[in-house]
């Protein structure tokens, strides 16, 4: 067992350095085993005088440290493994210090590390102690210039900001000089140095400047690099456009790299990328890897100001960069592909991730108050709840004083780190509204629970809702109040014509009634349209209602949902023992016309395919099972797939094209329908269904067709899967990318020996552990996305889980700590797998050697 216990950081005990770091000066002398950085830093104090300055740093070898010029001798100074400490400073001085760091050893991926041979940092959130001696902490701002030096062959060595000089030196060396005139905290610091091949392209801003655009990659890449870029422009022309933000530097860099923690980070003018996240083509990339291309290019693009212009004061104010820029890079999504579809694709997200997040130990405010290592807490709440808030807030508000309210956050704190309660501040402001209620939505974690009762008087035509709200408990939160929910509605007549428009109910007390007259008909009611807040909503409505609102509901997402709904319904009822064989031929029937409708695009009804995920069923019982939730829902795949055989073959067939490959979302779209039709037929593995998927294996031209008839083979369970999995790892074994899915597909393979699979993967030769996009492609999809053969009833599943977590905290604390989260829900499941999940929790914890990471998850999932 640990014998120290690690402290928490809180909100309340905040306070601010006690001194300014006016600019900093950094010299690299890059080294693979033995890199030099000499930091010069002047400071001011901005504190009490007796206060010592107190800097950051881990696993640093301090080879010199001075102040003014003058040596400091070891008593004049306190050193220890996290801190470096001077007292006795004068008001205003120069720090100078000289450190050795070890990047090629650095495993962890957080500072300054080795990735293929090219050196690259990544500082957020507190990496960069582990460079040099600094206050790593984000509301100290400074200037930074930088100099690095290098062997020629590392032939780009970047930095934040702009180049101004660069050239040779001795011993076949050279450096090059960065400045960046924006001041900005140390986590956006970044360097990156290597042989790399560069995409060139340039983008005239509105105010008319010329901004040069280089995308850095592997030799041999730049080709694929091409999307990102066109993305990249096409965001900064919406970004102009939808906020107003104009680009401020002459130069904007993004370099990929394959080994990477996150997907990408935006250091200011130099984004770093993990390369899965950047690189494509058609033969190597899905249509969901060009989707998410585009909306992290945009999401790290627009964090220029909403996270670096305007930062954060603390790491409390997480969500203050995070949420806004979701909401951001959502917005800039449903423009370039579609606002139904890309709101039924986040929402799923939003239910899968920060719902499950929310209904668990781990549960934890927006703006949390308090935390063991901040890495902890780049979580679904922080990133797709907080853009729920902003969502909610412009509802409220209405476009036009949203923006203002926008407007004003950035031009009140530009070059500020600043918090939540000042950004709401100027949407209170612009609008003229009082939000104080508003912000209880940051405080407060949990998924409220809305309920609609309807009654209607015929004699009257008028129709009365009653609405409550209640949240359940949450850790160290027991008591809930009423939160401002902005409920969108609607009202179909029992012919699906429309009754009554959209309209925005605000429920902002625990109950409201509201009476609406002039309502001809008994209505049915369209609630929540668009997903209008992040709750769980109930209300009277019969089946048949939800037949109406499938079939004719014009809020799109509303249909959707009403789909989905009667799904869950059928699958749940056959899970607790009390199936509804008519109600599901029913539903199969309605599928079927949904499916056949004209006006409904390919990709909505790919969509309309895909049944309620496992891992959400589970959500919804309590507690749950997953063998049997598994058995349910593969029932009713099964009689859609029979009921529906003769449509989703012609389907299947007709959207089959022979055309050049477009990654357009009408193209992708036609692509996803052919793939969920596929993927829907291998749950009757007739011989017709089976040689169907073998054939579209075969003439796959593009990675989505190749990898969707890939995944629906290995569903069926039909021996051609090893033929076709074998053919897969043949062809693209030196293609790291490509391998990742490979790995990824058998992870999700529903049979009985799957862990026996996963397993043996973990000893192929391809497996790369240190290799956080490896790992996470075969480890956490068959923990998160396999949850069948995850919970295994002798808890082999769970066993497998815990030692990968604790194999790779030993060098990859943060990645380690991202594998706690499946067993933490030991709560929600029936005893005896509770119980089994718990043991492995256990012994994750009591491990000598565990990291802060793992530690804090792990005692927070125990309770």
């Amino acid at each position: 067992m640990r014998t120290d216990t690690p402290q928490a950081v809180r909100l309340a005990d905040y306070r601010p350095f006690p001194f300014a770091i006016e600019t900093t000066r950094l010299v690299f002398e890059l080294h693979p085993s033995q890199t030099r950085v000499k930091a010069e830093l002047a400071v001011r104090r901005t504190g009490a005088k007796d206060e010592p300055l107190v800097l950051n740093g881990e696993r640093l070898k301090l080879v010199s440290a001075a102040v003014d010029g003058q040596a400091l001798s070891a008593n004049q100074y306190v050193l220890d493994a996290e801190h470096l400490t001077i007292p006795d400073l004068p008001d205003q001085f120069v720090l100078t210090t000289e450190v050795e760091i070890d990047p090629s050893a650095n495993k962890a991926l957080m500072g300054l590390y080795m990735s293929g041979g090219r050196f690259c940092t990544q500082c957020e959130a507190e990496g960069f102690r582990t460079i040099t001696y600094f206050p790593d902490r984000p509301d100290v701002l400074s200037r930074y210039s930088v100099r690095i030096e290098a062997d020629r062959k590392f032939t780009h060595l970047l930095s934040n900001g702009n180049l101004i000089d660069s050239g040779a030196l001795e011993d076949n060396r050279f450096f090059a000089e960065w400045e960046d005139p924006f001041p900005k905290p140390c986590y956006l610091f970044a360097l990156v140095a290597g042989h790399l091949d560069v995409l060139v392209d340039r983008f005239i801003t509105m105010s008319g400047r010329e901004v040069a655009l280089r995308v850095f990659v592997d030799p041999g890449q730049a080709s694929r690099a091409a999307y990102a870029l066109d993305s990249l422009k096409r965001a900064m022309k919406w970004d102009e456009d939808t906020f107003g933000r104009e680009y401020d530097l002459d130069l904007f860099m993004i370099v990929a790299v394959r080994d990477f923690n996150f997907g990408a980070m935006e250091n200011k003018g130099l984004n770093i990328f993990n390369s899965s996240l950047l690189l494509a083509d058609p033969h190597t990339a899905t249509d969901l890897d060009y989707e998410r291309i585009e909306a992290v290019v945009a999401h790290e693009y627009f964090h220029n100001w909403t996270g670096n212009r305007i930062t954060c004061r603390d790491w409390f104010q997480l969500c203050l960069k995070e949420g806004f820029t979701v909401f951001r890079d959502q917005s800039f999504s449903a423009d370039q592909r579609g606002a139904t579809v890309e709101r039924i694709k986040g929402v799923r997200a939003l239910r899968a991730r920060q719902f499950a997040e929310d209904a668990g130990p781990l549960a934890h405010p927006v703006r949390p108050s308090s935390y063991m290592k901040i890495d902890n807490f780049y979580t679904a709440t922080i990133y797709e709840k907080g853009s729920e808030i902003i969502r909610m807030l412009k509802t409220i508000l209405g476009a036009e004083a949203f923006r203002k309210g926008s407007d004003l956050y950035f031009q009140r704190h530009d070059g500020q780190a600043t918090t939540v309660e000042a950004f709401i501040a100027c949407f209170a402001e612009a609008s003229g509204r009082d939000l104080s209620d508003f912000f209880g939505w940051y405080e407060q974690a949990g998924t409220p629970a809305v309920t609609i009762e309807t009654a209607y008087d015929e004699a009257a035509k008028a129709l009365t809702l009653n609405f409550t709200q209640s949240t359940a408990p949450t850790p160290g939160q027991p008591d809930k109040k009423a939160l401002p929910i902005p409920i969108a509605i609607g009202l179909l007549s029992e012919t699906g014509e429309p009754l009554r428009e959209t309209e925005v109910v605000l429920l902002d007390k625990d109950a409201l009634t509201v009476r609406w007259e002039n309502v001809p008909s008994r209505p049915i009611l369209s609630a929540l349209r668009g997903f209008s807040a992040p709750v769980n909503l109930s209300t009277d409505a019969r089946p048949a209602d939800r037949y109406v609102l499938f079939a004719a509901d014009p809020d799109l997402f509303n249909r959707w949902e009403a789909g989905q709904t009667l799904a869950r319904d059928l699958i749940l009822a056959r899970a607790a023992g009390t199936p509804d064989e008519v109600g599901e031929e029913r539903y199969a029937d309605a599928l079927g016309r949904a499916l056949v409708d004209d006006t409904a695009e390919p990709a909505f009804k790919a969509l309309l395919l895909a049944l309620p995920s496992e891992q959400d069923l589970a959500l919804m019982s309590e507690p749950a099972e997953p063998a049997a939730l598994h058995e349910s829902r593969k029932t009713l795949r099964t009689r859609i797939a029979v009921h529906l055989g003769d449509l989703l073959r012609r389907l299947h067939g007709e959207m089959q094209s022979d055309a050049e490959f477009s990654a357009s979302a009408e193209a992708a779209g036609r692509r996803a329908l052919r793939n969920a039709c596929a993927n829907m037929l291998s749950a009757d593995p007739s011989a017709d269904n089976l040689s169907r998927l073998v054939g579209h294996y075969a003439v796959s031209g593009n990675m989505t067709d190749q990898i969707g008839a890939l995944q629906a083979m290995v569903a069926s369970g039909d021996a051609q899967r090893e033929i076709a999995l074998n053919n897969f790892h043949g062809v693209w074994r030196k293609e790291p990318l490509v391998l990742d899915k490979w790995f990824s597909v058998q992870a999700q393979d529903p049979s009985e020996n799957a862990l026996e699979r996963v397993i043996a993967l973990t000893k192929h030769q391809d497996f790369e552990p240190t290799n956080p996009n490896r790992l996470r492609a075969l480890v956490s999809t068959f923990a998160n996305f396999n949850p069948a053969r995850f919970h295994d009833s002798r808890g082999a599943g769970y066993r497998f889980l815990a030692d990968q977590i604790l194999a790779v905290d030993s060098f990859n604390p943060m990645t380690a700590a991202r594998l706690v989260e499946p067993l933490g829900n030991w709560r929600r499941y029936k005893p005896a797998l509770g119980r089994l999940m718990r043991e492995q929790l256990e012994r994750v914890a009591a491990h000598p050697d565990l990291s802060k990471n793992v530690l804090e998850l792990a005692t927070k999932a125990l309770g």
